[in-house]
């Protein structure tokens, strides 16, 4: 069974995807940034986007019926390498205890240049 779910985000419809997709015990949160009602919030501030992109995908497991335990991968798309330090700061914040697999990768640049950050998380409902 797969079970799909949109935040009403403006790029959702006009690419054609999900926020989040189930399938079968695998939840997968399509990539999220410090976008929040249509504007990038924390210009500048890469710690703070990171925080607010992580909760975004979060609220998204929990419409799936699942929380930050569940999380078993985690992917950091920065566009500068310099931010390192502080994004991985807001991911321990986060994940410290839950302790992902996680990767952090500098990309040339996301769709808006005041983005410094774009995060993907994996998530499974089985037992373990």
């Amino acid at each position: 069974m797969i079970q799909r779910i949109s935040s009403g985000g403006p790029w959702e419809d006009e690419i054609g995807y999900s926020r989040a997709v189930m399938a079968g015990d695998l939840a997968m949160v399509s990539g999220c940034t410090a976008t929040v009602d249509g504007q990038v919030v924390h210009a500048g501030d890469p710690y703070e986007q990171t925080r607010t992109a992580f909760e975004i995908a979060l609220w998204s497991l929990e419409r799936l019926g699942l929380d930050r335990d569940a999380v078993v991968r985690t992917r950091m798309y920065i566009t500068r390498a310099a931010d390192s330090a502080e994004v991985g700061r807001a991911h321990a914040s986060l994940f410290k205890d839950v302790r992902p697999a996680a990767s952090m990768l500098v990309v040339a640049g996301l769709i808006d240049p005041r983005m410094l950050v774009e995060v993907e998380v994996e998530a499974y409902r089985g037992t373990a």
